[in-house]
């Protein structure tokens, strides 16, 4: 069954699709019938494509490129309870400069902390163009009153963040209250003023691909400038396979909308053949506009230092030890 379509003008951003989209988000039960409505997705036919993409080599020169490009997507992340001003001071300077003996290495996307740690990560970031983005919403399991939800979303946005990466009501979701989690991202959005949103789904508790491809699109028509699959807390968090479909989904989204939205894989990629899997995924399925990091992230810290023992290794034709890059 084809998906519902919905023609605003091309380009005229979000206005524009919510305008398109208001018969759609009337109430719950007319929310339902779109969701309910997008194609059933192909368990099978999704995992054979990704690992399939998977597969794919590239030469030397492009794996360069490839490097360069994944480190400067990367979301450098710390979410813990320990977390101090002066670890996110050293986390800063290690997004600024991530291999202090090769000043070209590109800087990475932004430092991603908790609402009480921007203060510090913008005064140490400066005006070095990485951006500061905060989880908000009672990360991770977001299980909190929309009011307080709300205010941890504004303390974040005065402290100075860029971006705010929120996270949905999952058991609203399962129960079927389309339109509480569509009501709760809007209102976020509008908490987050300029501030981009990335709008998390924690595909790991969404049960069925079906689910995934339902949340993309109640991201999407509630405003999200980002899809992102997880926490990085839970079993599961990024895989190829939500990835890709969740890529399908943005994709389908701009042929219909005009509208482009960013995806954010986060959690259990480490390493450069995973990253590079990714990477492949994107041009493979959205596309070049998407191989950027103003529309695509990883939200994976332990991954930049094996990008840059393979950006060494490139360089000087031996592998550098992990005591030769700096450890989150």
């Amino acid at each position: 069954m084809p998906s519902p379509q919905l023609s605003p003008p091309p380009g005229q951003g979000g206005a524009a699709t919510l305008a398109a989209f208001a018969d759609v988000t009337a109430s719950d039960s007319t929310l339902r019938r779109f969701l309910h409505g997008l194609p059933g997705v192909d368990a099978v036919g999704l995992e054979a494509r990704a690992a399939s993409l998977g597969t794919r080599s590239i030469k030397t020169t492009a794996k360069a490129y490839a490097i360069d490009l994944a480190i400067s997507m990367i979301d450098l992340t710390t979410l813990e309870g320990a977390d101090t001003p002066g670890k996110v001071r050293a986390l800063a300077g290690k997004a600024v400069n991530p291999d202090p003996t090769d000043r070209t290495t590109p800087r990475t996307a932004a430092v991603c902390v908790y609402p009480d740690m921007v203060e510090a990560a913008k005064a140490a970031l400066g005006g070095s163009g990485v951006k500061v983005a905060s989880v908000a919403t009672a990360f991770p399991a977001g299980r909190a009153a929309l009011d307080v939800k709300l205010a941890d979303t504004r303390d974040a946005v005065a402290a100075g963040a860029d971006e705010i990466d929120m996270v949905i009501d999952r058991g609203a979701f399962l129960a079927g209250h389309y339109l509480k989690v569509y009501e709760e991202i809007r209102a976020v959005k509008e908490a987050s003023g300029a501030a981009r949103l990335k709008v998390i789904f924690e595909t790991g508790e969404l049960s069925t691909y079906d689910n995934i491809r339902r949340a993309s699109w109640l991201g999407m028509i509630a405003g999200a400038d980002f899809i992102k699959t997880s926490t990085g807390k839970v079993a599961v968090n990024a895989t190829p396979a939500n990835t890709l479909l969740m890529l399908e989904a943005v994709r389908d989204f701009r042929a219909q909308t005009g509208v482009q939205v960013g995806v954010k894989p986060a959690g259990g990629i480490r390493s450069t053949k995973d990253a590079v899997k990714f990477l492949v995924l994107v041009n493979e399925t959205a596309g070049q506009d998407w191989l950027d990091n103003h529309w695509f992230r990883f939200g994976a810290s332990s991954l930049l230092n094996d990008l840059l023992m393979q950006r060494q290794k490139l360089a000087t034709g031996r592998y550098s030890g992990p005591d030769y890059v700096t450890v989150d």
